[in-house]
C-alpha cells in the first residue's frame, strides 16, 4: 500500500526536492489495505487494488502455556487486548483503571503489555511482551478483541469473526473503529476519559449481544467470499507492473496536467473571456441604438 499522513518534503538523489504527493502521484498501482468488509461502496480508478487483510492466515496452534491458560477460561473464553507495537507503556493510573476492568470479568485476558505491572492485576489477566495475536483470535475459545484499531489488528479480527472494543489513539485509528462500529461489529470507547466500569460495560455487550458476533461473522464472509485471495492478488498486481514495464494506462490523466488544467483555470479563463466579450457586445450594441434613438433630425431642427 502506499499512503502519506502529510506532502513533506524530502531530497532526491541529486538534491532537487520532492514531496511524498510527488512520489506517489507517480505511482502506477496503489495497493489499498481495505476491502468492502471494511469500505462503503464509491468509485474506484482502475489502479486502485484493495487486499485489505493480505498479512491475515489461519490460525496455528498456541504454544503449551498459552493454550493451557486458554482451556482455563472454561465456557467463558477469553480476551485478547492489544494496544499495538507502538504503545508499549502507559501511565500507572491508566493501567491500573484497564486491569481493574480486566478483573470483573469472567473470561481470561491475554494483555500484550511492556510497562510496569499494574497493582490491580486479577488473577484472570496475564500480560506478555509479545502475545501471536492472529493465532489467539482464530482461537475457538475466543469472545472479544480490544483492539486500539489499527488496520492490521481490524482486519486480523474481521478475518476471524471476533467484535471488538475500539480504543483508538491516533491516526487512521478512530476512522477505523467509526468503521466497525457503523457496521455493528464494535463498541467505541475514549481512552484519555476511559473508566473501568466503560471497559467493563463495552466488554459485557459485545459478549452477551449477539448482534456483534453476526455482524463481525458477516463481515467475515464477505472477506473470505473473494476470487482470489489478497496476497496473490498483490502479487499479480506488482507482476503485472513488472511485466508490461508500468501501468500508465491505468492512471488517470489528471496526474499529467499543470496545476491550472487540473483546477479548469484555464477553461475558466476562457469562459470569462466568452462571458466578457458578450457583455461588452451587448452593452456596445444597446449604447448605438440609445444613441440613434435620442438623436434629433436635422430637417426638424432647421424648421425651427
Amino acid at each position: 500500500m502506499v499512503w502519506s499522513d502529510s506532502c513533506s518534503t524530502i531530497l532526491r538523489p541529486w538534491g532537487r526536492p520532492a514531496s511524498y504527493c510527488e512520489l506517489m502521484g507517480k505511482a502506477d498501482i496503489w495497493l489499498i489495505r481495505t476491502y468492502w468488509d471494511f469500505e462503503y461502496p464509491r468509485p474506484l480508478l482502475p489502479n486502485f487494488i484493495y487486499v485489505g487483510g493480505l498479512h491475515c492466515s489461519p490460525a496455528k496452534p498456541l504454544p503449551q502455556d498459552l493454550e493451557e491458560f486458554v482451556q482455563s477460561s472454561g465456557d467463558d473464553g477469553i480476551v485478547v487486548f492489544s494496544l499495538g507495537s507502538f504503545i508499549r507503556n502507559m501511565t500507572k493510573e491508566r493501567s491500573n483503571v484497564i486491569a481493574s476492568a480486566f478483573g470483573q470479568i469472567p473470561q481470561k485476558v491475554f494483555w500484550k503489555y511492556s510497562g510496569e505491572k499494574p497493582d490491580t492485576l486479577a488473577p484472570n489477566t496475564r500480560i506478555y511482551d509479545w502475545i501471536p495475536q492472529n493465532d489467539l483470535l482464530g482461537h475457538p475459545k475466543t469472545r472479544a478483541f480490544v483492539t486500539h484499531g489499527g488496520i492490521n489488528g481490524v482486519y486480523e479480527a474481521i478475518y476471524h469473526g471476533v467484535p471488538m472494543v475500539g480504543i483508538p489513539i491516533r491516526g487512521d485509528q478512530t476512522d477505523n473503529m467509526v468503521h466497525m462500529k457503523a457496521k455493528g461489529a464494535a463498541v467505541f470507547l475514549n481512552f484519555n476519559s476511559l473508566q473501568a466500569q466503560d471497559l467493563v460495560d463495552a466488554l459485557k455487550t459485545i459478549i452477551s449481544d449477539p448482534s456483534y458476533k453476526e455482524s463481525v461473522m458477516r463481515l467475515s464472509r464477505i472477506h473470505h467470499d473473494r476470487p482470489i485471495q489478497p496476497l496473490d492478488e498483490a502479487v499479480f498486481w506488482i507482476e503485472y507492473v513488472m511485466r508490461n514495464k508500468g501501468a500508465g494506462h491505468l492512471r488517470v490523466a489528471s496526474h499529467s496536467l499543470t496545476w491550472y488544467q487540473y483546477h479548469c483555470l484555464d477553461v475558466l479563463v476562457f469562459l470569462i473571456s466568452i462571458l466578457a466579450l458578450v457583455f461588452y457586445i451587448i452593452i456596445r450594441t444597446c449604447s448605438f441604438l440609445i444613441r440613434r434613438c435620442c438623436r434629433t433630425p436635422k430637417h426638424k431642427s432647421k424648421r425651427e
